[in-house]
């Protein structure tokens, strides 16, 4: 089968890579596996190769032509709406998620999309202490003083306390929710979703009207980890999408900062602190070192943005 027989017809060769991206993902069974999609499309360096070769493990259903079609409608529709699709194929995704293993295979993003950016997640309990809120300032505060982004999920608590700081303080602030990019879950923090959306970003993963499930929470959390060079667990439970997003830190083999509190009153917390990767801080000056040293880590490109010095 060739190209001229199901991919649309058009002068953007990068519309029809994404087309044949969207239609590849209808044809897969469920989001778990779309991102052997996006791993098979990025080695192949092609939507279109992969569509035409249609690989049976990722492709068993044989109505390839009705997928397209469906993709293209889909994607007329989005861009009537003036929404913005970058998928895995482009310049634009981000550097640090695309290098994780499971990146989603395409972002929706409202507001200033940077691919080089460097930040990291501050995260933790929506039932948050004044505590752990103020932390999260502080992390937020240590962050943006070594221009790093400052990465949440908009969730309730410990993460709308580092949103809310990063912009009060003119620092840049990125949400990845759990929902589609037209959804405001919680619907408290719509006002915030627009305001970081006007002054930062706003990462979705999913269909623009995905509702909030059980499964994008997680999935949402693995995207956090990957976009970032490290996360800080602020404030967490026993059971939480932070200790999901700790271990998906681990997966991607990024470090993890953990409060000397949640080191101390998890069971996950007490075994990740014995791991090298995982920092465990108690005051406002370890929390610094932490920072520093991972971001020192990251190589001389990253001292060189920060202005660090090599020890």
């Amino acid at each position: 089968m060739t190209r001229g027989e199901f991919i649309p017809l058009s002068v953007d060769n990068a519309r029809d890579e994404t087309v044949a991206l969207l239609a590849l993902l209808r044809l897969v069974p469920t989001d778990h596996i779309w991102a052997d999609v996006a791993s098979t499309v990025r080695f192949a360096g092609s939507a279109i190769a992969v569509l035409n070769e249609r690989e049976v493990a990722l492709v068993p259903d044989p109505g390839v032509a009705e997928a397209v079609q469906r993709a293209d409608a889909d994607l007329a529709a989005w861009e009537q709406e003036g929404l913005d699709l970058v998928t895995i194929l482009s310049p634009d995704y981000p550097t640090q998620l695309a290098g994780v293993f499971d990146c989603p295979p395409f972002l929706f993003v409202r507001g200033t999309l940077l691919p080089d950016d460097l930040g990291m997640s501050v995260v933790g309990s929506r039932r948050c202490s004044e505590t752990g809120a103020a932390m999260a300032r502080q992390a937020v505060d240590l962050l943006a003083e070594r221009d790093l982004s400052v990465i949440a999920g908009l969730a309730e608590g410990i993460d709308a306390a580092a949103h809310r700081e990063a912009l009060r303080i003119g620092a840049r602030t990125v949400a990845v929710i759990g929902t589609g990019i037209k959804v405001y879950y919680p619907a408290s923090n719509r006002v915030l979703q627009d305001e970081i959306g006007a002054k930062g970003l706003v990462i979705s993963q999913f269909y623009p009207d995905q509702p909030p499930t059980k499964q994008t929470f997680p999935m949402r959390n693995g995207t956090m980890s990957g976009y970032g060079l490290a996360t800080i667990v602020v404030e967490a439970g026993e059971n939480s999408g932070s200790r999901i997003q700790a271990r998906k830190a681990a997966d991607h083999g990024r470090p993890v900062i953990l409060s000397a509190q949640v080191a101390r009153s998890t069971s996950w917390g007490r075994v990740m602190a014995d791991h090298p990767w995982v920092y465990v801080v108690g005051s406002h000056s370890e929390l610094a070192d932490a920072i520093d040293q991972i971001a020192a880590d990251h190589g001389a490109d990253t001292l060189s943005r920060l202005g660090l010095v090599p020890a």
